[in-house]
């Protein structure tokens, strides 16, 4: 993606050259952004400047933070915040919004198949292999049917837009997405900014999530649960976890329990929390921890961060955890790969929303072809995720391409390839005005009983570095409030 004249598709402006004139208050823009752009070419850059200033003091007062691993710096660290909205059409929501709830309706029916009957396997729909020998796969949830059949209960898709209308899902994230309390916070500092904004264009709402949320982990509560209000706690690894902040943000707005291993206990049958008037039992556990930390008598046994026990529980039909341990194999970036199946497989219906081509390192025709095109594609983990452990190939230099060829040529399985996608750009606000940066976006899909509930927007994350694809806040990425409009 290097060359002054490779093309971009500008959200707010349409086509736009790599390397040319930043957007300004002279172009037209396209038709979900005229009434923001009339309204931004009004104003001043200095007050707008100063307001950017003023979002930024709110996000460190209110401490929306985030940890990077292995940075000494990191503790304290915000995510920058970009006060430029992006903004999709009511028509580019409803074919977005319809793709999602397609997917994540198959990827729910894959979870039940793998780890029951396997006809996706038998049908030679997937190679064996890839479920047998994936350490995603939890052969503790062979024959377990959570309740209502439920089993990535909030799921998490990266969209890329490529141009008008053309969008493509990035990955899947099943297991336990994150990212959702900084759409929640960008839209409430967006409000309090900019209230005339909000007069001005009819944007849907967010504001619903933590409801809808707290709706749908009670939906799916075990059928012998205390009372008509099941008690719902949220399982977090603790203040020293990256998204520590989303875990204690999203238990206060749902009005719940937020609990560590240490305040949980197995007794008499039930997962019981630690309470001043002594345990109490809970019903619902929205985990934020991964499968392996979960139980350390089922998995890791060194873990402090699971509770002991909690596996039998499950299996007991005693609590519900969201999401399900075993979920992790529809992240898998192998797995991804035969999405396109896995849909056409369950719904049978051809997917709305479409898979970036893909070569699987493992196969060796596709690591031939990878081989000799490092420097043009982007090479991913299978198991990745942050941001960490991927190549740009066109970004990388000529040590940093050898250096991977050779961990490349040890693990071939470990890596996927794609092409590099030329991103669609939204502009951020500078010191000097609008520029252009790569966008994705990750929409929150809510799993009830029988019933998706998708957020109207979502996480908007921005490459901030100029010419940079890599969006994620641990790579030095920043976030922006998205619009959704009303018909």
């Amino acid at each position: 993606m290097s060359g002054v004249d490779k093309q971009f598709f500008d959200e707010m402006l349409g086509r736009q050259p790599q390397g040319g004139p930043a957007p300004d208050a002279s172009l037209k823009a396209r038709a979900p952004y005229q009434d923001y752009h009339a309204w931004y070419c009004d104003e001043d850059l200095k007050q707008l400047n100063k307001k950017s200033a003023e979002a930024e003091n709110v996000f460190r007062r209110t401490g929306i933070t985030f940890n990077v691993y292995g940075e000494e710096d990191a503790a304290e660290r915000l995510i920058p915040f970009d006060i430029i909205p992006r903004i999709v059409s009511a028509n580019e929501w409803s074919r977005l919004s319809r793709g999602i709830e397609q997917r994540v309706r198959a990827i729910n029916a894959f979870l039940f198949d793998i780890y029951h009957r396997q006809e996706i396997l038998k049908a030679g729909r997937i190679p064996t292999h890839l479920i047998a020998q994936n350490i995603a796969f939890e052969p503790k949830m062979i024959g377990m049917t959570p309740p209502k059949n439920v089993y990535t209960h909030i799921v998490g898709t990266d969209i890329v837009c490529t141009g008008e209308g053309e969008f493509y899902v990035l990955e899947d994230n099943a297991r336990t997405p994150s990212g959702v309390s900084y759409m929640l916070e960008n839209r409430e500092t967006m409000m309090q900014m900019f209230p005339e904004l909000f007069s001005r264009n009819r944007v849907r709402t967010v504001s619903d999530y933590p409801r809808l949320l707290r709706r749908s982990l009670a939906s799916v509560a075990p059928p012998g649960c205390d009372g008509n209000k099941p008690t719902v706690g949220v399982l977090t690894p603790g203040i020293f976890n990256s998204a520590y902040f989303e875990h204690s943000f999203l238990a206060d707005q749902m009005g719940v329990e937020l609990v560590e291993g240490h305040d949980l206990q197995v007794i008499d049958g039930k997962l019981k929390m630690r309470t001043t008037r002594g345990y109490k039992t809970l019903d619902v556990v929205y985990r934020r921890i991964d499968d392996e930390y979960l139980d350390p008598l089922n998995f890791k046994p060194d873990s402090l961060l699971g509770v002991p026990g909690i596996m039998d529980v499950y299996r007991a039909g005693n609590i519900t955890i969201a999401n399900a341990p075993g979920t992790g194999i529809a992240d898998d970036k192998a797995i991804y790969s035969y999405m396109p199946e896995i849909v056409e497989f369950y719904t049978g219906e051809s997917p709305i929303l479409k898979n970036v081509p893909t070569w699987r390192c493992s196969e060796a025709d596709s690591l031939s072809y990878v081989l000799e095109h490092l420097d043009e594609l982007v090479v991913k983990e299978v198991h990745g995720s942050g941001g960490y452990g991927m190549l740009v190939g066109p970004a990388a230099s000529r040590k940093e391409l050898a250096a991977f060829e050779k961990k490349l040529r040890a693990r071939p399985d470990n890596y996927i390839a794609q092409p590099t996608l030329a991103l669609s750009t939204v502009p951020i606000l500078t010191k000097k005005g609008l520029a252009p940066r790569h966008v994705d976006l990750r929409p929150f899909a809510l799993v009830s009983d029988g019933k998706i509930d998708i957020i109207p927007g979502g996480l908007t994350r921005v490459a901030l570095k100029q010419g940079s694809l890599v969006v994620n806040s641990s790579q030095g990425g920043g976030t922006k409030d998205t619009w959704v409009l009303e018909d």
